[in-house]
């Protein structure tokens, strides 16, 4: 006659803890793990933030050009002017911001204010009336 026998083998309880801590296991971060991935994930940006400062010097040079010499006339800023009131005096019949905005380019002007004795340029097609 032929037995068949069948035996588990149950794991001593300090086997069966270990493997269960095992499973359990999981990646845990400490607070210093955490500042060293977020500084890696951070990384790239300031890096790309680095060469954007580094590098803003060359879009200086980059304005655009002045007109020749002859192309405009110069005028000095009275009291009480602004560029709106050189441009509606400098041309009537056109829009003045356009003529604001062709003064600015002509002379690199950071905005739009204007002190009196200050000197600009003025696009010779704009005649000024004497």
């Amino acid at each position: 006659m032929t037995a068949i026998g069948i035996t588990t083998s149950v794991p001593s309880p300090a086997r069966a803890a270990t493997v269960a801590v095992r499973r359990a296991t999981r990646l845990r971060l400490t607070v210093r793990g955490r500042r060293v991935l977020a500084a890696l994930a951070a990384l790239p940006a300031v890096v790309a933030l680095s060469a954007a400062v580094l590098g803003g010097g060359a879009a200086l040079a980059s304005r655009d050009a002045g007109a020749p010499a002859g192309q405009f006339e110069t005028i000095t800023v009275s009291a009480g002017d602004s560029l709106w009131t050189i441009a509606e005096e400098v041309a009537p019949d056109r829009d003045p911001r356009d003529v604001v905005d062709q003064i600015v380019r002509l002379n690199a002007l950071d905005s739009v204010l204007v002190q009196a004795g200050q000197s600009l340029a003025i696009p010779a097609e704009y005649s000024i009336a004497p």
